[in-house]
């Protein structure tokens, strides 16, 4: 990745906070250096915690804008390497489907005819194809040419192509199989370039090449309709399609990267920085993973490319402050686990809080009349309030840096695969109503019953070729099933038993013209083994097309289908489960065994009720573990499920999983900030604050020694005394000395702590003995006078909580606790003291 000075003039908000943090280490370097110089001898005993805060203070600085630098860098190539992996893979499976089309086309025994010289008139073949066209709406041509090149017929009128010398002609002759050619062709006239789908036709009595089928792609539309549903909305970058030279074959924005300019490409996926055109960019280059053995057209790829002086610009952090504060928090925990740099940043700002915490441990209650002194240590202690300050400050910033990142990821694959399912959909419903148009079943259903077997030869033919079908079945007009087609994996029905359900045959007899279709609800059909999906049905009329003689009906192998469709767009993302889901929330497809279809997925009512194609996400708790769901709406394709009558909305749910959810949550010192303390320099009471149990509490400062991390503890199971939970060894001028710790959280809310990264050990003193409390984080060290403190409204001569600092204007109430009682009941002399609540919130414990 370049250097955190080469992008740091591009991130304004993180520029702000290194010129902060700058300004904060300048400070500490001047308090000791001015320490040194007007009151050495007075300081001699905190100089050496001066200097270790000062270490401490230029190394996080470091770390912290180095860490903001990288994760927003990296936020942005992720997108960009999303975007692109979805402008090709998009393309590509749907033109594997165009595959299929050209080589069944091309077999169609009318059109062969016709191409032959045996039958037909070049009207009705228009009139066939221009039905084809009606139902595969991807085409914006088709022609069927002679050996030579002559065109035979076409369906496009606005462009008449009497001959092609196109090279196409002479390779699909070649072949048996399709052809596809992407470049400026005479068979597209007045257009720059042309997708184009060829295979041979044979002559239906010898089987020799009499002819080519040539279908015509929308090309421009089709890459119009992908850029609009994926771009970004800020305009910051552009998506691009390039060929295997680099050039730029479709852009989103023409006016800024032209078709025909040749780009840099990172197919490394590596951070480098790319100049085009006096630009520096970020971009991201990717290949097609390739579908059913299919990999597009060769050296095809998606690019992606954003300008460093907009990439990081609108960048909202709809991250952590928009979210529920208890997961919030308690994902925060699992930092380690999602993005370990984050973690590292908040172990370094612990470790600076415990110094600076400890700093103001050493030097509270200091009055030995020396002004300067007096002047260092209120300097020490507003600076230090400043440091974790801005330190909080620049965490939330990089935790919704990296939060907004995976939130908006989730939003991108549930994107993507709403997309691919209404692409994939979108052809079945075109099958139904083609397959429904074969002259031999309107033969045979209207007049020729002894073609039935014909018919079943012709149902296999499709389903070998059409793999997503378990079968394919027609039926008569009073739904009795005549001819079935199925997979070699699966087992034929029994036609004496199955029969088209009446309210489906009741509404296939509605169809009012070949441009209708109708799909039954998804649900359990003996059709599909009794499992639940979709069945895709159309009428077959008469030969005159006055009366429905039957239908077709088509069984989707959703179970197969729609879990690879999640896999393929997971990408084996670990600890990431995807679902497609209808408004109510019942599961039609999903890749968690646990959840199968049919079953509800707890899901908030808001995801479900999405706008077509607007996209959400959500931190949430899903079995026991903080995840981020993102779901989007379908929204349809083309004119399938947008202009054609049919609807049935999905939503596709992402859900990613980080961790469990931790019992009691993680507590926010920098979140609390205690307001209306005395000046220590009058008569004022100073006291230590720290988290536990999740409540504020305070100890006389004269009683607290300093704090260690709990990793320093040594866990011990034999020979502890009740609540302790290990020793701590300390370092007193060389000697070791070792201490209890206690759980303080048992007395505080009456059950275990949870050790945890953050945790703390305060090591207390009282009638010359230490013992240490484990503190879930620490807080500050603050002065309070008379009027601030409250005796407990509970009378008791060994009360734990023996009094309230009501800080904030009374707003604010620290819990005071008493250490002679502490010391007395952790050592065993009193009993242990029950809880008494005052609220929810802020248990006081009493002593019996």
């Amino acid at each position: 990745m370049p250097s955190p000075a080469t992008l740091l003039p591009f991130m304004h908000d993180v520029g702000q906070c290194d010129r902060a943090l700058r300004e904060l280490s300048l400070m500490w370097r001047m308090i000791e250096s001015s320490t040194k110089m007007v009151c050495a001898e007075e300081a001699a005993a905190i100089l050496p915690t001066m200097a270790s805060t000062r270490r401490h203070f230029d190394r996080l600085e470091g770390e912290l804008v180095a860490s903001l630098v990288r994760e927003k860098a990296a936020k942005v190539l992720r997108e960009l390497g999303t975007k692109a992996q979805y402008v090709i893979d998009i393309l590509v499976r749907n033109l594997y489907e165009r595959t299929a089309d050209v080589g069944f086309l091309a077999t169609d025994p009318q059109l062969c005819a016709f191409v032959a010289g045996s039958g037909g008139t070049r009207a009705e073949v228009r009139e066939r194809l221009r039905a084809y066209r009606s139902k595969y709406t991807v085409y914006e041509e088709i022609l069927l040419l002679a050996p030579d090149g002559a065109v035979l017929a076409q369906i496009d009128d606005a462009s008449p192509v009497q001959a092609s010398s196109d090279p196409i002609v002479a390779q699909a002759l070649q072949r048996d199989g399709f052809v596809q050619a992407f470049r400026a062709s005479d068979l597209r006239p007045g257009r720059r370039h042309a997708l184009l789908y060829a295979r041979r036709m044979l002559h239906p009595a010898t089987g020799q090449p009499v002819g080519v089928l040539c279908l015509c792609f929308r090309f421009e539309e089709e890459m119009a309709g992908i850029f609009r549903s994926h771009r970004d909305p800020a305009a910051r970058y552009n998506m691009l399609l390039l060929d295997d030279a680099n050039r730029c074959i479709a852009s989103a924005d023409e006016d800024w990267i032209p078709v025909g300019a040749t780009v840099p490409v990172n197919r490394q996926g590596s951070d480098a920085v790319f100049m085009f055109r006096g630009r520096q960019y970020f971009c991201s280059t990717v290949a097609a993973q390739g579908y059913q053995g299919y990999a597009g057209p060769a050296g095809w790829q998606g690019q992606v490319m954003v300008p460093l002086d907009v990439a990081f610009q609108n960048d909202v952090q709809d991250g952590p402050d928009t979210l529920d504060a208890a997961l919030r928090e308690g994902l925060l925990a699992h930092a380690q686990s999602f993005s370990p740099p984050l973690h590292e940043i908040l172990s370094a700002a612990e470790t600076i809080r415990r110094v600076v915490w400890n700093g103001q441990v050493m030097t509270a209650g200091r009055r030995d009349g020396s002004a300067r002194l007096q002047a260092v240590l209120e300097q020490i202690s507003e600076t230090g309030s400043r440091s974790n300050e801005l330190f909080a400050s620049s965490i939330r910033d990089l935790y919704a840096t990296v939060l907004g990142s995976s939130l908006r990821d989730s939003e991108f694959v549930s994107h993507l695969l709403v997309d691919l399912l209404d692409r994939n959909l979108y052809e079945r419903a075109d099958d139904c109503r083609w397959w429904a148009l074969t002259p031999l079943l309107r033969q045979a259903l209207g007049r020729d019953a002894d073609s039935l077997p014909a018919v079943t030869q012709t149902l296999q033919y499709i389903n070998d070729l059409y793999t997503v079908y378990t079968r394919i079945l027609v039926h008569d007009a009073e739904g009795t099933i005549v001819a079935q087609s199925q997979r070699a994996d699966v087992a034929p029905l029994d036609l004496a038993a199955a029969r088209i359900a009446p309210e489906m045959l009741e509404r296939v007899a509605a169809l009012r013209d070949e441009q209708g279709y109708v799909v039954s609800p998804f649900e359990p059909t003996p059709l599909y083994d009794g499992q639940p999906t979709y069945v895709y049905h159309a009428a077959i009329r008469s030969e005159d097309g006055m009366r429905v003689v039957g239908g077709i009906a088509l069984v989707f192998d959703a179970a197969r289908e729609f879990t690879a469709m999640l896999r393929d767009g997971l990408a084996g993302k670990p600890e990431t489960s995807a679902f497609f889901v209808d408004r109510a929330g019942r599961i039609v497809a999903s890749t968690d065994p646990a959840r199968p279809p049919g079953s509800r997925l707890e899901i908030a009512p808001e995801l479900l009720a999405l706008d077509n194609g607007l996209s959400a996400s959500r931190l949430v708790a899903h079995d026991g573990a903080y995840a981020i769901m993102g779901c989007t709406a379908s929204s349809g394709y083309r004119e399938f499920k947008v202009s054609d009558g049919y609807r049935d909305d999905i939503v596709a749910v992402v859900c990613e999983r980080f961790g469990p959810v931790l019992a009691r949550q993680r507590a926010q010192a920098a979140g609390v900030t205690l307001q209306g303390a005395a000046d220590r320099r009058n008569n004022a009471h100073e006291f230590a604050t720290f988290f536990c149990g999740g409540a504020l509490v305070a100890l006389d400062i004269a009683q607290v020694r300093e704090a260690r991390p709990a990793s320093a503890l040594t866990r011990m199971r034999i020979g502890c005394p009740e609540r302790a939970l290990g020793i701590l060894r300390l370092d007193r001028g060389g000697q070791e000395q070792s201490v209890w710790v206690f759980d303080l959280g048992s007395l505080v809310c009456g059950r275990p702590s949870v050790l945890a990264a953050n945790s703390q050990v305060v090591v207390v003193e009282h009638e010359g003995q230490a013992i240490g409390l484990l503190a879930d984080e620490l807080h500050a060290v603050s002065s309070y006078g008379e009027g601030q403190l409250s005796p407990t409204p509970f009378a008791a001569q060994h009360r734990l909580v023996r009094g309230i600092i009501r800080a904030n204007g009374g707003a604010c109430l620290v819990q005071l606790l008493d250490t002679a009682c502490l010391f007395h009941v952790l050592r065993g002399t009193e009993p242990v003291p029950e809880i008494l609540r005052l609220d929810d919130e802020e248990p006081l414990l009493l002593a019996a």
